[in-house]
């Protein structure tokens, strides 16, 4: 017995029970516990038949993350030893699968011989979602277990299946009613009664018959768009591939050779980068995290128009009553159906059911009364970007509001102390920034003001986590850490089509990088008008560049505001776009107005100062404390910017690559760009200090 692991007997029946919670992590000292238990029941001649199961109500969640590229993962046993050797158990082996078997956790109850899991139960690999694939036998015993297309469903997506999805492929053998652990000791007496005997994976093959003969290849065209850049999921296929082809043993040779090339890649360290950020992103500095959050039990929202309602779905998914709140009639009316719209899509593309939009929509109440907030536990503004707008809506919450009510604000660039200061409880006063569409992006900004409360923040956390969101704790300054940053990107895009380049070239290099959208399409969708109002808010801040942003601003002045006006960078016909030679006029016009000599300007010279410049001024940002880590920034460029994943954020592509070629770039461009080099590309001192010593953004 380990204190992670605990033995007992019923009968003739031996229960082993992984007691490691939360979840149950395969941690060394869990294996080898396991394993001293499992010899135990072999060595035992009174025991017939070996339950494996949990003492919480969740299985097992996986390999134990805190051991993660350290020697303890590969110490004996390792998880892909300790699997084989349950597969060859001489005693029937039962998994009883309670909540979710992920990665590791499924791995183990794959090599035992037979299966039981409760109802709720979820079942999963996910290690795709780490760079990785399933390293313990589970590319080669889940497709002989179940079947090849199953297998390679869950193994490339990562995405966990339910209990009857399991029961109806072969993969469970029995779903329990009511307490697990009772029907499956009840499973295991009907083994041992009918003599049934011990199995193993080894002696399965797969069933190919059914298969055309090109479907691996049709495969990997189905999920080629949305597995671009990544290295894991063609070593997925590839292993699938080898259970249908080789004996077990040499299939699991194949799975592990497989999974140690996955292991040391730029993707896999970019993708084991974002897992470890999004974690650490819940812990912010000086702030104790057993700090008791504010009950949220009522939500009120400020604005119907798009994001107000995009908001509002947020609250009403998590089954949280929303008040939505406009000052006019039409304007509630519209913000309401526009929500009972999107619902009705989802609907109709089985997402949801009829039941489900209604019980949802029931969730929401319309007022055009401030009055009617006067019991929100939390009210989010999402006004109109305006300061003075802002002002009129925090004068009044701050009038109506209960005492404890936290008043949020979704401005994506104001500054929030200001806006605290229209209160008098600053304290109560956060940030909550979200992405558009609200009601699909995973980024939630939390901009912490100046005095915000610890508990404020605290709930803020534990609110983005209720509706499912990345949250990332940032501080005040213009655009916080993500618009921040795409400033320079955007502001290089648009001086490079004065100097030479065209915006499809522009758009190109930055999505053949892994980019989402290109910077000026998605000016474009985000709306010309949009971009030039932020602006025209801080013409002081943004120094002495005439060609700042400039032929954006013409574009404003010709009324071309992008895909809501069918031209822009573009012209458009519906979503189809094409290049405009008026534009490309334009650009010219406007560089002999500004002497810029226009040049064929390469690739290179694109990705270099669009990227270079994000990775410049997401270092200014932490060395100026507005973000607390490399990972916070990397976090909202992914989930809120659409940056590829599988390169892990800007700061850490710019780790991958190397902090020297960044900075002698950036002071290249410095010197070859003349004065206007000399305005914008300067090296944050953050930047050069970690060159100097030879360090990296993350530590």
């Amino acid at each position: 017995m380990t204190n992670t692991v605990r033995y007992r007997t019923r009968g003739r029946i031996a229960i082993i029970s992984l007691d490691n919670p939360p979840v149950n992590a395969l941690g060394f000292q869990t294996r080898a516990g396991l394993r001293n238990c499992y010899r135990q029941a072999l060595a035992d001649e009174t025991v017939d038949a070996i339950l494996l199961t949990s003492e919480g109500r969740l299985f097992c969640g996986g390999a134990d993350i805190a051991e993660f590229g350290t020697d303890l993962t590969w110490r004996d046993p390792a998880l892909p030893q300790l699997c084989d050797e349950l597969e060859d158990s001489g005693k029937p082996l039962i998994a009883a699968i309670g909540g979710m078997a992920l990665g590791g956790g499924l791995e183990l109850a794959l090599a035992c011989d037979y299966r039981i899991c409760d109802a709720s139960a979820r079942l999963g690999l996910p290690e795709v979602h780490l760079g990785l694939l399933p390293g313990a036998g589970g590319t080669q015993r889940l497709p002989r277990l179940a079947n090849v297309g199953l297998a390679l469903d869950m193994i490339t997506s990562g995405q966990p299946i339910g209990a009857t999805e399991a029961a109806s492929s072969g993969l469970v053998d029995r779903v329990a009613e009511g307490d697990l652990l009772a029907a499956a000791l009840a499973f295991a007496q009907e083994l041992l009664d009918s003599d049934a005997p011990v199995r193993s994976c080894a002696d399965l093959t797969v069933d190919m018959g059914q298969l055309p003969e090109r479907y691996f290849n049709d495969f990997r065209a189905g999920i080629a768009r949305k597995t671009r850049g990544y290295f894991a999921p063609e070593c997925c296929i590839q292993a699938i591939e080898a259970a249908c082809e080789l004996p077990l043993a040499q299939g699991l040779e194949k799975e592990r050779e497989l999974f140690n090339a996955c292991l040391d890649t730029p993707q896999a360290r970019a993708q084991q980068h974002l897992f470890f950020a999004e974690r650490a992103a819940n812990r912010v500095p000086g702030v104790d995290p057993k700090t008791p959050a504010r009950s949220i039990r009522q939500v009120a929202i400020v604005g119907a128009g798009t994001m107000g309602g995009g908001i509002a779905m947020n609250f009403a998914n998590a089954g949280i009553p929303v008040k939505l709140l406009e000052l006019k009639e039409d304007a509630l009316a519209r913000g309401l159906a526009q929500i009972r719209g999107n619902y009705e899509i989802s609907a109709a593309r089985g997402r949801l059911t009829e039941r489900q939009v209604q019980e949802r929509m029931t969730l929401l109440q319309g007022t055009l009364d401030y009055d009617d907030l006067a019991d929100a536990d939390l009210v989010i503004e999402a006004v109109f970007e305006s300061l003075e707008v802002k002002r009129a809506v925090f004068e009044k919450l701050d009038q109506v509001c209960k005492p404890g009510a936290i008043l949020a604000s979704n401005t994506s660039t104001l500054d929030l102390d200001r806006i605290a200061s229209f209160t008098r409880r600053p304290g109560d006063v956060i940030g909550l920034h979200f992405f558009s569409p609200a009601n699909v992006m995973r980024l939630l900004e939390i901009v912490r003001g100046r005095q915000t409360a610890d508990d404020v923040i605290v709930t803020a956390l534990n609110v983005a986590r209720t509706i499912r969101k990345v949250p990332v704790v940032v501080g005040v300054c213009f655009g916080f850490v993500g618009n921040r940053m795409l400033e320079p990107y955007a502001r290089e895009a648009h001086r490079l089509l004065l100097e030479g380049a065209t915006p499809a070239q522009i758009d190109r290099v930055l999505t053949d990088f892994g980019l989402a959208m290109g910077p000026l399409s998605m000016y474009d969708l985000a709306g010309i008008d949009v971009g030039f109002m932020v602006r025209e808010s801080r013409r002081d801040a943004i120094g002495h560049d005439p060609s700042y942003n400039l032929i954006a601003d013409r574009l404003y002045a010709l009324g071309r505001y992008g895909q809501k006006t069918g031209r822009g960078f573009y012209i458009y016909e519906g979503r189809d776009k094409r290049e405009d030679p008026e534009l490309l006029a334009l650009a010219q016009t406007i560089a002999g107005e500004l002497g810029i000599e226009r040049r064929e300007i390469s690739d290179r010279e694109v990705l270099e100062r669009c990227i270079y410049m994000l990775i410049n001024e997401g270092a200014q940002i932490l060395d100026e404390g507005i973000a607390c880590r490399s990972g916070d920034c990397d976090l909202v460029w992914v989930n809120g910017y659409g940056f590829p994943a599988w390169r892990g954020g800007p700061l850490q592509y710019a780790d991958e690559i190397g902090l020297e070629p960044v900075l002698e770039a950036i002071r290249h461009y410095r010197e070859s760009l003349g004065s206007y080099g000399e305005m914008w590309f300067r090296p944050s001192p953050l930047l050069e200090r970690l060159v100097a010593e030879g360090k990296r953004f993350s530590c």
